[in-house]
C-alpha cells in the first residue's frame, strides 16, 4: 500500500512541475486585459471539465477507513461543470464515478472490500484563495477549495477470510465533498486542473460493514482539463487578477499624466522660446524705430533723414532738415487816405482835463484807425506829450497813461496789441511856445506814427 501511494505521489509531483512550465503566460503584456469594475458579461464564466485519478479509503482524517486498516488504490474518473459567480467564488456541479477498496480488518471474518461507486454527484461552492498578483493581469496559478453537499449510489463486495465473497445490495446514502486543488492556466481557455478531495458519507456501509457507528469516507485525488466556455477574446473570470487591473489603471493614467505634463511642459518651453524670439525681434524693430526717430536738434526732422544737423532752435526747415530761406518782411505801403484817417484822429482826440479818460466824441476817428491796423496790419506808436504846467513826474505820467488809454482803445476794437507801442514824453518835447494859451494847447497832443 506505501508503494502504490508513493508512485501516486511521485505521479502527481510529476504532472505539477510539468504544468508549471505551461503556467508562464501570466505575462501582463499578453492577458487579455478588462478594466476594474466591468460587469460579468466582459468575462468567461462557465467552464467543464475532465478529470481521473486515484480513489482511496484512505484519507488525511482519521487515517484507514474505520473498518478496514489499509486502503487500496483504484481508478475513478469524473467530470463537472461550473458558474464562476465572482472572481474568488463559484458553484460547481461534480459527478463521480469508480472504485473504493480496502483489506485488512482486525475483527471478524471480514479479509477485503471492494465497493463500486455507480455514481456520485455534488454541488460544491468553489472558492479561489489566490488568484491575485500585483505583476500580472491574469494568473497562470489558482489555489482553490470545495466544500458542498452530494448523493451517491454504491455497490460493495466483500471478501471474507475463506475467500468466499459477500455482494451487498446497492444503497444511496448522503455525503459531503471537502477539498482543495491547484490549477495551472495552459492558454487562455484550458486549465490544468489538480485537486484532492474527500467524501464524508453519511453511511457506514460504503465498505460493506456497517459497524462501530462511524460513517465512511474515501479520497480522490485527481488531474484534469478545464475548458473555459464563451468567446475567446473574453478572459477566465476566476484567472483574472481585479487587483492587477486597478494597478493597470493607476499606471496608465499617471503615464498619460505625465505625457500630458511632458508635453505642457514642451509647450511651455517652445512659448518661451518664441517669447524670446519675439521680444529680440522687438528689441531690433525698436532699435530701429528709435533710429528712424531720434531728433538730436529738435527741428522735426529725424536725424536719419536730416541732411542739416544742429539746426538751431526755432528755425524753421524743410522735409530734409535744412532751414527754409527767410523771406523779406513784406513792403508796408502807407496810402494818403491813410494818413488822413489818423490825422482826422488825431485832431478830434479830446481828455479830459488832468486827465487820461478819453471823451465820447473822439471814439469814431479812433474806431476807423483800429479798422486800419487790422486790415492792413499796420504798426503804431503813440507818443504822448504835455505842456508845462504842473510838475515834470506829472507831465511824464501823465502823457503816459494818455497814450496808453488809446492802446487800450485801439486793442479793445481788435487792434493786435503786439503792433501797439505807447510812450510818454511829458513837456520835453513841445512843438509851440507854452507862454500861450494857443501853444500850450498844441503841446497836450498823442502823435501816431504808422509803419
Amino acid at each position: 500500500m506505501k508503494t502504490n501511494l508513493t508512485k501516486a505521489v511521485l505521479m502527481a509531483t510529476g504532472i505539477l512541475l510539468g504544468g508549471s512550465a505551461f503556467a508562464q503566460n501570466t505575462d501582463s503584456g499578453n492577458a487579455q486585459y478588462v478594466p476594474p469594475f466591468s460587469p460579468s458579461s466582459s468575462f468567461r464564466t462557465w467552464s467543464i471539465g475532465v478529470n481521473a485519478g486515484i480513489l482511496s479509503s484512505y484519507t488525511p482524517f482519521a487515517g484507514y477507513n474505520a473498518d478496514y486498516h489499509r486502503g487500496d488504490i483504484k481508478l475513478g474518473y469524473g467530470a463537472y461543470i461550473k458558474d464562476q459567480l465572482s472572481h474568488s467564488w463559484g458553484i460547481q456541479a461534480d459527478f463521480l464515478r469508480g472504485e473504493v477498496a480496502g483489506h485488512q480488518a482486525d475483527f471478524g471474518s471480514l479479509g477485503a472490500f471492494k465497493t463500486k461507486l455507480s455514481w456520485a454527484g455534488d454541488i460544491v461552492g468553489n472558492f479561489t484563495f489566490a488568484n491575485i498578483s500585483w505583476r500580472n493581469q491574469q494568473n497562470g496559478i489558482q489555489l482553490y477549495g470545495i466544500g458542498g453537499v452530494g448523493y451517491e449510489q454504491y455497490q460493495a463486495t466483500s471478501t471474507l477470510a475463506n475467500g468466499s465473497t459477500v455482494l451487498a445490495a446497492k444503497d444511496k446514502s448522503f455525503y459531503f465533498p471537502v477539498g482543495a486543488g491547484i490549477k495551472f492556466q495552459l492558454s487562455q481557455g484550458v486549465n490544468l486542473d489538480l485537486g484532492y478531495t474527500v467524501h464524508f458519507s453519511n453511511a457506514d456501509n460504503v465498505d460493506g460493514y456497517a459497524a462501530n457507528g462511524n460513517n465512511d469516507k474515501y479520497g480522490y485525488a485527481h488531474a484534469g482539463l478545464e475548458f473555459a466556455l464563451g468567446a475567446k477574446s473574453k478572459p477566465q473570470m476566476a484567472a483574472h487578477n481585479p487587483v492587477a487591473s486597478m494597478r493597470h489603471e493607476y499606471v496608465v493614467a499617471e503615464q498619460n499624466l505625465q505625457s500630458e505634463v511632458d508635453a505642457q511642459k514642451a509647450q511651455n518651453a517652445q512659448l518661451r522660446s518664441d517669447l524670446d524670439a519675439t521680444k529680440a525681434s522687438l528689441a531690433a524693430t525698436n532699435a530701429n524705430l528709435a533710429k528712424f526717430t531720434a531728433d538730436e536738434d529738435g527741428d522735426g526732422v529725424p536725424d536719419f533723414f536730416d541732411k542739416c544737423p544742429g539746426t538751431p532752435a526755432g528755425v524753421k526747415v524743410d522735409g530734409s532738415g535744412c532751414p527754409l530761406p527767410v523771406a523779406p518782411p513784406a513792403k508796408v505801403i502807407i496810402t494818403e487816405e491813410d494818413r488822413r484817417i489818423v490825422r482826422e484822429a488825431i485832431k478830434n482826440l479830446e481828455f479830459d482835463f488832468g486827465k487820461a479818460t478819453i471823451r465820447a466824441h473822439s471814439y469814431p476817428t479812433l474806431e476807423r484807425v483800429a479798422r486800419l491796423l487790422i486790415d492792413k496790419n499796420f504798426s503804431l506808436k503813440l507818443a504822448g506829450h504835455t505842456d508845462n504846467v504842473g510838475s515834470d513826474d506829472a507831465n511824464m505820467r501823465l502823457s503816459k497813461d494818455r497814450a496808453e488809454s488809446v492802446k487800450s482803445f485801439l486793442v479793445s476794437k481788435g487792434a493786435n496789441p503786439s503792433r501797439i507801442e505807447a510812450t510818454g514824453y511829458g513837456e520835453t518835447q513841445p512843438i509851440a511856445s507854452n507862454k500861450t494859451a494857443k501853444g500850450r494847447q498844441m503841446n497836450r497832443r498823442v502823435e501816431f506814427t504808422l509803419f
